[in-house]
């Protein structure tokens, strides 16, 4: 067999690479082959001299390289405003909730403000708009339930809208007290708002993929 063969595994054993063949075979062609030895010893001094010489020394280039980068990252500024819209999005519906619990609970606990209607019905009103305080503030403190709130908060707040305006034009109900329901539009509009950036978040991802 060639020498160059068993100097190619010489040089992988140098690098601690696999050496292709058996190890006592490699060293029984050394200890035949003179030739193979004196190349792998000068090998070895080679492979030493280049692994303890000092490395060159190189300019320090970190203010060179901090000094290049941009002030502000790619993208920075459009998700600065991202967090402070969500922000808002989260105080408003905490705001709109806590309203709400507010408007109910005299309704809930007395039947005070329920329009003369009977205690129990006004018990039953009281304790429906509370659950809507809650259901504002369950997504204000957690936005993801957002998308399974919308199509109940959704439906009420459309079929409240239809009603009232048709009450209005009636003369069944007051003014003032259709007024109160616009805390509820506010509160809904919140919520779809946050349940859309929601689910735009988790379409971008997805969209990266496939056109990687």
């Amino acid at each position: 067999m060639s020498c160059q063969i068993y100097r190619e595994a010489l040089s992988a054993r140098l690098d601690g690479e696999p050496l292709g063949m058996p190890g006592a075979e490699l060293d029984g062609h050394l200890a035949e082959c003179p030739d193979c030895a004196s190349w792998v010893t000068a090998a070895e001094g080679v492979t030493r001299r280049a692994r303890l010489a000092a490395a060159p020394p190189v300019p320090d280039l970190t203010a060179t390289v901090l000094a290049a980068l941009p002030r502000e990252l790619p993208g920075a500024r459009v998700a600065a405003r991202a967090r402070l819209t969500a922000t808002a999005l989260r105080l408003v519906l905490l705001a709109v909730g806590v309203a709400q619990a507010a408007l109910s609970w005299p309704v809930l606990v007395s039947g005070a403000g329920a329009m003369s209607a009977p205690v129990h019905m006004a018990h039953e009103t009281g304790a429906w708009n509370l659950a809507l305080a809650t259901a504002f503030l369950a997504v204000a403190a957690a936005p993801r339930l957002a998308a399974g709130a919308l199509p109940f908060l959704g439906t009420f707040a459309a079929l409240l809208l239809s009603i009232t305006v048709a009450d209005l034009a009636a003369g069944h109900v007051h003014a003032d007290r259709a007024a109160a329901h616009l805390l509820l539009l506010v509160g809904v509009a919140a919520v779809a708002v946050v349940a859309w950036r929601g689910r735009r978040r988790r379409e971008v991802p997805s969209v990266r993929r496939v056109t990687a």
